[in-house]
Parts: structure tokens; C-alpha cells; sequence
């Protein structure tokens, strides 16, 4: 079981050139696009989250079902669910501004325990900076790592939500001793400073640095830095692209009993180089289509993985 905490929330992407484009409402945020994901690729995953008892919510949930996604361990809140305006740039690229105030999702608390069988949790974007369940998400983090689950991280910046940029940053140093896999863009690892090294020197066992098109690089403890090239796609837009990444890593992590630091130590060049193909494939799909829908395992399979 790999569990996904993180937030749900709903896109509003526009269709169409302007400010005042018509914006068409898609199940989103990062955590619960990964976790789509998994259910995608056929790794058994569950949600951890809190998601509203409105509208958007029940579709949040229903996606998660649809996807076999055990939801068990979601709460439930009145509050509304969070919105994310996105805006689509000339290269498919998204920006996000937020609607959070009052959401559902950010009144996440600390779960007693984790659904049984739990292999691996990932942690990342807008639920580990809006409080209070950003400490809660946090506090989650730590003791799954503690007892020996294997965390990823993808911290998947929204600038627009960090009030104090400094202060996030000695927060993320601070969690990359219980991090096993962090993962991260280009952009977000300039916003944050430091380098995949350095991040290495203080937990994790393998930094993935993601750069859209030019394909993905790895770093690991022994020195090793292993790079594969992206899939040329004609890109509609690069929404979840990120999240699939994770979702991939990770399904292809369980499928070499490699969630461990010592299962990722023994990957090796070959290993890592077939896991980031695989990663690349799959976030071309999600890249080719509108919106959040990354591909199913044998879409895959159709294109040679």
C-alpha cells in the first residue's frame, strides 16, 4: 500500500485565450492527481486527506473510488473544498492562484495510525504550508518515517501561499531528515536553494530533479547521477505532469521492492535510468491531454514500457 497525503481540491482551467477565458471546473491538487496516479498504474494507494462534504468533494471522492483508491482514511469536513485558478501559458505551462480561506482541507489532523500493509506515504504541495494541517501533515511525516515507512516529498512550490519564503525554507531543511525520495523541478529546487547534494547530505537516499522536457536526473548517496531525456509530445498543457512523476517513481519503486534506502542504493545505473524512462513516458501522456489525467498502465505498455 502506498499512501498519498496530501490535499484535494478543484482547478478551474480556462478554455480559451484571456483573463475572462470561461473556466472549466477539474478535479485536481497535487497529492490527490498522484494518487490518481497510482490507482492508474495499478499500485494499491489510499488517500489521506480531508475533503469537503460538498459537491466538489463527493466528485473528489468518487474520482478516488473510480481509480481504486481505498479513501478510508479521509475526514470529512462542512467546509468548502480549496479552488486553484489556473492560467495556461504559450507552452502549456500552469500558474495557480488560490482560494484557501476557510477550506476543508487544511483543517487536516494527525491520523492514530495508517492503513495496514502501508509500504511508503507521500507528502508535498499546498497541505504542508497552509496551517494547521500543514504542522499536522509534518508531524505525520516524521513518525511514519521513524517507524521505518519510506516517504516521498515533492514540495512543489506555490509562491503565491508562502507568506515567508525564508521561513519555508529552514522548514523544508528540517524535513529532509525523514525523507527518503525527495523529488523536485528545476524551478522549485532555484526557489529553494541549496543543491541535490546537499539535500542528499541530509537524508534523503535520492534527490530526482524534473526539467519538463529535457527529461529527468537523479542523485543518489554513492555519488551516482543518472539523467534520461523527455518524451517529445505535443503538450496541451503540463497540468499533474509533476504529480505523475511521483506516482510513477513510486509504482515503479514497489515493483523492484526498492522502498527502502537500501533498495534504492541498489538500483544502480541501469535500474535508474529504466525507472526515469518510465517516469518520462508516463508524464508525456498527462502532458498530451487537457488537465490532471494521467495515463492507465497499459497506455503504457502500448508505447513500449
Amino acid at each position: 500500500m502506498i499512501v498519498v497525503a496530501g490535499e484535494a481540491l478543484i482547478d478551474l482551467v480556462p478554455r480559451g485565450a484571456g483573463a475572462l477565458a470561461a473556466l472549466t471546473p477539474a478535479l485536481g491538487g497535487g497529492p490527490f492527481n498522484t494518487a490518481v496516479a497510482l490507482g492508474r498504474l495499478g499500485s494499491p494507494a489510499a488517500f489521506c486527506s480531508r475533503v469537503s462534504r460538498d459537491a466538489f468533494g463527493e466528485a473528489l471522492l468518487d474520482r478516488l473510488r473510480e481509480t481504486g483508491v481505498d479513501v478510508s482514511s479521509v475526514q470529512r469536513g462542512d467546509e468548502p473544498t480549496t479552488l486553484a485558478v489556473a492560467t495556461i501559458g504559450s507552452d502549456g505551462s500552469a500558474a495557480y492562484s488560490f482560494y484557501v480561506e476557510g477550506t476543508a482541507d487544511r483543517l487536516f489532523t494527525t491520523p492514530e495510525a495508517l492503513p495496514a500493509g502501508t509500504r511508503a506515504v507521500s507528502f508535498g504541495t499546498c497541505s504542508l504550508v497552509l496551517e494547521p494541517g500543514a504542522s499536522a501533515y509534518e508531524e505525520l511525516m516524521r513518525s511514519a518515517h521513524a517507524r521505518g515507512v519510506f516517504t516521498a516529498l515533492d514540495p512543489n512550490i506555490r509562491p503565491g501561499l508562502i507568506a515567508d519564503p525564508d521561513a519555508y525554507r529552514a522548514r523544508f531543511r528540517g524535513w529532509l531528515p525523514s525523507v527518503s525520495l525527495l523529488k523536485l523541478s528545476a524551478e522549485d529546487a532555484e526557489w529553494l536553494g541549496g543543491s541535490p547534494r546537499e539535500w542528499l547530505a541530509a537524508g534523503p537516499a535520492a534527490v530526482v530533479v524534473t526539467r519538463g522536457g529535457d527529461g529527468l536526473t537523479v542523485f543518489t548517496r554513492d555519488g551516482g547521477e543518472y539523467t534520461v531525456p523527455g518524451e517529445r509530445v505535443e503538450v496541451v498543457d503540463t497540468i499533474g505532469a509533476g504529480d505523475t512523476v511521483n506516482a510513477a517513481l513510486l509504482h515503479g519503486l514497489a515493483a523492484r521492492d526498492a522502498l527502502s534506502d537500501e533498495g534504492v542504493a541498489a538500483l544502480g545505473a541501469v535500474g535508474w535510468r529504466g525507472l526515469l524512462g518510465f517516469a518520462a513516458r508516463a508524464a508525456a501522456v498527462t502532458c498530451s491531454r487537457a488537465g490532471a489525467e494521467p495515463p492507465y498502465a497499459h497506455e503504457l505498455e502500448a508505447r513500449g514500457v
